[in-house]
């Protein structure tokens, strides 16, 4: 389920993250190791479904350039991030509270993936299904 904890970490990646073989564990595995946000410049179309499927969440940066700005050990923080995923601008902004930098960030998950990332991803889903038959 989606926390607004402060527990967990995240990744930053460059084009196209997530391509290449592997990618449902490539999301699986990160996930139960604490992976909670993946921020690239872009995603392989099928990572960034397979990320949504296991509960982590995948934002892109509006200006690509704002990449270079964080480094290995800057803490982010996403105020108000369920509201901006349900909301119908899909922006919101992170905070690099290390450097004191805010960047402007987007996703462009369909209602179905944001209903599926509230819930903490699909394994969840189908375990509320099969508890509540």
């Amino acid at each position: 389920e989606l926390r607004d904890s402060g527990d967990g970490h995240m990744v930053v990646g460059g084009s196209n993250y997530g391509q290449g073989s592997s990618r449902e564990h490539a999301a699986i595995a990160p996930r139960y190791l604490g992976l909670r946000v993946v921020l690239a410049k872009s995603f392989a179309r099928i990572h960034w479904q397979n990320l949504a499927n296991f509960g982590i969440v995948a934002l892109e940066f509006d200006d690509e350039s704002d990449y270079d700005a964080i480094e290995q050990g800057d803490v982010m923080r996403f105020s108000g991030l369920r509201e901006a995923l349900t909301s119908a601008d899909r922006t919101l902004v992170g905070e690099n509270t290390t450097k004191d930098q805010r960047h402007r960030l987007r996703h462009s998950l369909s209602k179905r993936q944001v209903d599926v990332l509230l819930a903490g991803g699909l394994i969840p889903v189908f375990r509320r299904r099969l508890s509540s038959a």
